[in-house]
């Protein structure tokens, strides 16, 4: 067993220190899209404004014969392009697969002083996290790469999600984790087609009438992801990461995007991947506190000072807890304020109300 003094030791001679608190950076949405394809590459100087992390998929959509195509077109676009305060993020092949290792030296070698997050799917264990991590300093090594890559994991299988907190805390590197529901559905065989949401057949009855027995009882659709998400959520608060929903497939139904992704904010998700540009403001509106919650979560911290005892708002009680929930919301604003000048405007503008 390594020492607790060796965590934040680089793991090769020349390997940048690795952090010690991981950035929170606005990345309300994670927006995937192909670097291979030439029609999408020449919008990535339009799009990359317009979200928190852009991320040249690498894996799962990208065919085969593609692979390599994908690949010499990320590290293409990476040189030719300015990303600004947008991150750029990407997801390597399968750690089983045979392109995975050529992802990672072309990628860390080629680009790595522009790469912000590697994403990591179908992780299964702390052992999947380590052999990346000891990759990744040697490569920076080689290629002087100043400041350390973090890792991003995907939960995608059955594994993964029994082992989400050795895999939350297996590296300092670790960012945050993201839920896979499709490969995660496959592994446990839930039985459902769906990319992310919920399912009609997935549901609770009221119960029959005492009177009629035969009487319409009504049903509500239940979330096949709130164990996971929860799950997923408390591992990363406790190693200090964070969590992020995945895809949401459907890509017609805004409406129930929209939901899937705030059921996830308000568990505590930061953020959640953006398939299509439709989805990025839905991400976008969703991940950032409404300016009302804001407001008030301002209003609160006034009124209780450093933080002690309990005071009256408005008939409702506040103390030390709910001072706590109010500077979450409070200092995550702050920070997507500073990035979005529309969303600092409009959180002025509720304080003054």
């Amino acid at each position: 067993m390594r020492s607790a003094k060796d965590f934040f030791r680089p793991l090769a001679v020349g390997a940048p220190a690795p952090v010690r608190e991981v950035p929170f950076r606005p990345s309300r949405m994670i927006h995937f899209f192909d670097p291979g394809n030439e029609k999408m590459a020449a919008k990535v100087p339009s799009i990359a404004p317009q979200v928190d992390v852009l991320l040249g998929n690498l894996e799962d959509a990208i065919q085969a014969d593609r692979k390599e195509a994908a690949r010499n077109g990320l590290v293409k676009i990476a040189q030719a392009t300015e990303f600004g305060d947008t991150q750029l993020w990407t997801r390597i092949n399968s750690l089983d697969s045979p392109w995975a290792l050529d992802d990672l030296v072309t990628l860390v070698t080629e680009i790595g002083d522009k790469l912000d997050v590697i994403m990591v799917p179908k992780v299964e264990g702390a052992e999947d996290i380590h052999y990346v991590d000891r990759l990744l300093a040697q490569l920076e090594a080689k290629a002087g790469v100043t400041r350390p890559i973090l890792v991003h994991a995907i939960l995608e299988t059955a594994t993964g999600v029994a082992n989400v907190e050795e895999i939350a805390g297996a590296s300092p590197r670790m960012q945050g984790i993201s839920l896979g529901p499709a490969d995660l559905a496959a592994s446990r065989r839930m039985k459902t087609t769906r990319v992310g949401g919920g399912h009609p057949g997935y549901l609770v009855r009221e119960d029959p009438s005492t009177s009629d027995a035969d009487a319409p009882r009504a049903t509500f659709q239940q979330d096949l992801w709130h164990y996971t998400i929860a799950r997923m959520v408390d591992a990363c608060a406790a190693h200090g990461i964070l969590p992020y929903y995945g895809p949401f497939g459907d890509i017609r139904d805004t409406l129930a995007c929209e939901d899937q992704f705030r059921n996830a904010f308000l568990l505590g998700c930061v953020g959640a991947w953006s398939l299509h540009p439709v989805q990025i403001a839905i991400a976008k509106k969703v991940f950032s506190p409404s300016p009302a919650d804001v407001a008030w979560a301002r209003k609160v911290i006034d009124a209780m000072g450093d933080g002690t005892g309990a005071v009256m708002i408005d008939g409702k009680m506040q103390d030390d807890a709910t001072y706590k929930q109010c500077l979450v919301v409070s200092e995550l604003a702050d920070t997507l304020a500073a990035r979005d000048p529309e969303l600092a405007e409009a959180y002025a503008a509720a304080e003054k109300e």
